[in-house]
């Protein structure tokens, strides 16, 4: 009985050893963690956490411009801030050209985006590294350049959009200058921006398809076409839920194209919510716009949820 719990004890023992020094370098590596991330936490903490938690602060209170000096005697109005901006008829014309922009927007982005992976996945064979950087180039390339290029597109009396539709007899719009076309406009410059990055991912989801069950369907006599909507998207959903996501955030804050081409107009026909909060703030309206902003942070959320369930309950 001694001499079997011998060794036991020499084992725990050790054993004990082990945990013990493991415990001692688990915390120095904790502390040299925490001390080389000590520098972006208190960036983080003095640079975005903090002026999130004012800003929100702010917009239950009637802040502006002339309360800078005073920051302290500003007035506490609870929500009416929030019941402004929703009773705000012009807020509500925003947030219905936010809701244009999206709806159209997003799909046709993505579906582009989808066109474009599957070419270069399975139909181009020559250039791809060409045509890849080509549908690419337009997401990097600045906002100020790509609104030179559509104003010279879309100019009502001699831009290339016009010109085309001439040749078949179609009189052309003033397509930036009629509130009609106006955020037609910028959707299809949206579009056209943004859709390489929505391939670049899709691309990448493409590659990880399984290549035996494109196989093992075409052995069952599946042609292209049933291939890709039986074996390619489902596949690709984890993806499409990704870039849906994404894209849709992108595009419920949609306020450079705006900014750059039309200011909002014509009559507000393109005026978005960032937009019109980005105005409230240069008014010195600071507590109203700090509504706004949450308001649309409120939205992308429930939009992000709805479609994170609705994806969920497909699978």
């Amino acid at each position: 009985m001694t001499a079997t719990s011998a060794p036991a004890l020499a084992g725990r023992k050790a054993a004990s050893k082990r945990s013990g020094r493991r415990g001692v370098r688990n915390a120095a590596e904790a502390r040299a963690g925490l001390l080389l991330s000590a520098p972006f936490i208190v960036l983080f903490l003095l640079f975005t956490a903090w002026p999130v938690v004012q800003s929100f602060y702010m917009s239950f209170t009637d802040m502006g411009r002339d309360d800078v000096q005073t920051p302290f005697g500003v007035n506490f109005v609870a929500l009416d801030n929030y019941a402004r901006a929703l009773g705000d008829p012009t807020f509500q014309k925003a947030a219905l050209s936010t809701a244009i922009f999206v709806v159209v927007g997003v799909p046709i982005t993505i579906l582009a985006g989808l066109a474009a992976a599957v070419a270069l996945d399975k139909g181009i064979t020559r250039a791809r590294g060409f045509f890849r950087m080509g549908f690419y180039t337009p997401v990097i390339t600045s906002i100020v350049a790509v609104a030179v290029v559509w104003r010279f597109l879309l100019q009502p009396d001699f831009g290339i959009v016009n010109q085309m539709l001439a040749v078949i007899g179609i009189k052309g719009p003033n397509w930036i200058g009629d509130e009609r076309t106006a955020l037609l406009s910028l959707i299809m410059m949206a579009v056209w921006r943004n859709f390489g990055n929505a391939m670049i991912i899709l691309l990448a989801g493409l590659q990880g398809v399984s290549a035996e069950l494109h196989e093992a369907a075409a052995l069952d006599g599946a042609n292209a076409w049933q291939r890709f909507l039986n074996v390619t998207l489902p596949g690709l959903r984890p993806t499409l839920l990704f870039v849906l996501v994404t894209t849709s955030i992108g595009y419920l804050q949609f306020f450079e194209e705006p900014f750059v081409m039309t200011q909002g107009g014509p009559l507000s026909a393109t005026l978005s919510a960032s937009m019109y909060t980005y105005q409230q703030f240069g008014f010195g309206k600071w507590g109203y716009a700090g509504a706004l902003a949450y308001l649309t942070f409120v939205v992308i959320l429930i939009v992000t949820v709805v479609q994170f369930r609705l994806t969920r309950e497909k699978d």
